[in-house]
């Protein structure tokens, strides 16, 4: 399995959202197009934060849970510490939240605009230890490109 071109990505998500003010229809496609490019992933979506929780927000692949709490799970993890969570095996992480059982590893960056929270991405594997620190480094790349696209915007999704 090779890695995607990260840097190329970046220049595409850039053109893709450069002219475009809806934050739903941005996110939407940033989603749509990390998840095509990458390889051996099932579930790739953001949750939004919505007062004290995460709401599901655009993604790819199966139903999804819908609201996550902050400090809960892999995704309310990376939310309340405001770091990338890169799980090789989601069933030895402590409160895992198994919206799909095939999923087996897993990784979430938390989008911070403006300096605040608005939500993180979350991409799933059934394969695990799927991600790499060269996936980690390469979707936060894309996740801080997206959010620097948002800084403009007063309110997100």
């Amino acid at each position: 399995m090779t890695n995607p071109d990260y840097d190329f990505l970046e220049s595409q998500l850039r053109a893709l959202l450069a002219d475009e003010d809806d934050a739903l229809a941005s996110a939407s496609n940033f989603v749509a197009l990390l998840y095509n490019a990458m390889e051996d992933v099932n579930w790739l979506g953001i949750y939004v934060l919505r007062g004290e929780e995460l709401v599901l927000g655009p993604f790819q692949g199966k139903p999804a849970c819908v609201r996550i709490a902050i400090g809960s799970g892999v995704c309310g993890t990376a939310a309340a510490t405001l770091e990338t969570q890169r799980v090789a095996d989601v069933h030895g992480f402590a409160g895992h939240i198994a919206c799909d059982p095939d999923s087996r590893s897993e990784i979430v960056v938390p989008l911070i605009s403006n300096g605040k929270l608005i939500g993180v991405l979350d991409i799933d594997s059934p394969t695990p230890d799927r991600f790499t620190a060269t996936d980690q480094a390469g979707v936060e790349k894309l996740c801080l490109a997206f959010c620097e696209l948002q800084d403009s915007r007063t309110e997100f999704i």
